[in-house]
C-alpha cells in the first residue's frame, strides 16, 4: 500500500487544507485511540477537531453579520451603489435599528 488511508491527511499543510479533511480527521483519531498505545496523539486529534468545529461555528456567526457591510463597501469602492448605502449598512450593522446614513 502506498499511503492514502486517510486520504493523505498528513499532507495538510494550512486550515483551507484541514477545514475540508473533518471526517479524515476523525477517522484518524478512531483508529489512533483504537490502537490503545497512541492515546495522547489521539487526543489531540480529537481536540483539533472540536477547535476546528467551533471555529466553523464563530466564523459563520460572524460572517451572517459581515456579509451586508463588505457587501455595501465592495459595491461602493466599485461605484456600483453610494457611501449612504455603506453607512446604511454600517448602521445596520451596528443594531442603530433606523438604517439611516450617519449625519
Amino acid at each position: 500500500m502506498s499511503g492514502g488511508s486517510f486520504n493523505y491527511l498528513c499532507h495538510a499543510w494550512d486550515l483551507s487544507d484541514i477545514v475540508t479533511k473533518q471526517g479524515d480527521l476523525q477517522e484518524m483519531a478512531e483508529a489512533l485511540a483504537a490502537l490503545g498505545y497512541a492515546q495522547d496523539a489521539a487526543r489531540e486529534t480529537e481536540e483539533l477537531l472540536v477547535i476546528l468545529r467551533q471555529w466553523e461555528v464563530r466564523t459563520s456567526v460572524r460572517l451572517d453579520r459581515l456579509r451586508e457591510v463588505w457587501k455595501a463597501m465592495e459595491w461602493w469602492q466599485s461605484c456600483d451603489s453610494s457611501e449612504d448605502r455603506f453607512k446604511k449598512a454600517l448602521n445596520e450593522y451596528r443594531g442603530d435599528g433606523k438604517g439611516q446614513p450617519d449625519a
